[in-house]
């Protein structure tokens, strides 16, 4: 575990080894919109409802949060890691939405509509406590990098062959940040989140 500074200093100097995803995308370079220099942007989303929310403000600011990234037409890791991750809704029960919140974000944000995404969580009967987000390229891109979800190498981090497989568990009031494989197994994702839960909420989580 480390403190969110920490977090955020690794995640700009080191890459990150991950699973390679095989795709024939390439991510347009997109600038990156002013950086207010927040330890996590509070740039503007929509959900795959609609609703327009703000990354911090209204997503991660004190709760205990799992973020991945996907997008909707992706056909190799992004099916089994959101099949995987559904395990992980399930086995949460009724701490999805109250004491855990997790969030898919579209790595193709000019292609992925909320409807896009809505269809996407409709095929994999995904319940509420889990939500998809697409927003402006540039708003996505800055977190993609502030979360960590990028190399170093320009030429590969602009490829989709390389979409990282990895969830990024945190808990903002707790200052504390992780990092699991995607297709680890339920039973390990569930335990990671539930080290970041008190005492009294993590005995009845399980899968």
């Amino acid at each position: 575990m480390k403190s969110r500074r920490a977090f955020l200093a690794a995640a700009a100097a080191t890459p990150l080894l991950y699973p390679i995803v095989r795709h024939a995308y390439t991510r347009t370079p997109t600038p990156l919109p002013d950086d207010d220099g927040r330890h996590l942007p509070n740039v503007a989303l929509e959900t795959h409802d609609g609703r327009q929310v703000r990354f911090y403000d209204d997503l991660v600011k004190d709760r205990l949060v799992v973020i991945n990234m996907m997008y909707a037409n992706c056909t190799n890791l992004c099916p089994p890691n959101t099949a995987n991750l559904l395990q992980v809704q399930q086995a949460l029960q009724d701490h999805m939405g109250k004491d855990v919140f997790m969030y898919s974000l579209t790595l193709q944000p000019a292609i992925d509509k909320p409807l896009d995404l809505r269809r996407y969580m409709d095929k994999f009967d995904i319940k509420p406590g889990w939500t998809f987000l697409t927003g402006e390229p540039a708003h996505v891109e800055l977190l993609r990098r502030r979360l960590g979800f990028y190399t170093l190498d320009a030429a590969a981090d602009a490829d989709l062959k390389q979409h990282t497989g990895m969830l990024r568990i945190g808990h903002d009031a707790r200052d504390r940040w992780s990092m699991i494989p995607a297709l680890a197994t339920p039973r390990q994702i569930v335990n990671s989140i539930s080290s970041y839960l008190q005492a009294s909420a993590t005995t009845s989580l399980h899968t």
